[in-house]
């Protein structure tokens, strides 16, 4: 699997705002925020249920990563999905870094992958 969730309790807004919470307590901002439902309204007139992706990133280990290997910016920031399913409930979902940072063969970036792994587990935790 690239990635791991959680369903949320709680009301779609009041979830971004328990997300962006939590990811502050483990040293994670939200750099890029994506609202697909407003997107795929506008672009192709289809009327979607509330669907964000939030580019989570914290700066201390984004830059031990990229001071290892320059190129991996192509595989930040971390992507956190807060969505709205058919049954109203809210399921907040997380991209493996250790997954999607496994393409590198260095051993830096591999500590620092399961290091920001262990981090967001704890935010899906504390939902």
């Amino acid at each position: 699997m690239y990635g791991f969730s959680v369903k949320v309790p709680g009301s779609y807004e009041d979830v971004l705002v328990k997300v962006a919470e939590a990811l502050k307590m483990e040293g994670f901002g939200i750099i890029t925020e994506i609202d697909i439902q407003e997107t795929m309204n506008k672009k192709l007139g289809i009327n979607k249920r509330p669907y964000r992706i939030l580019g989570a990133c914290n700066p201390a280990l984004a830059n031990q990563a990229l001071e290892a290997e320059p190129d991996i910016g192509l595989l930040l920031p971390c992507n956190v999905v807060v969505r709205e399913e058919g049954d109203g409930s809210i399921t907040v979902a997380f991209m493996d870094p250790a997954v999607v940072l496994g393409f590198s063969d260095s051993r830096d970036i591999k500590r620092l992958a399961n290091d920001v792994r262990s981090r967001l587990k704890r935010v899906r935790d504390a939902l």
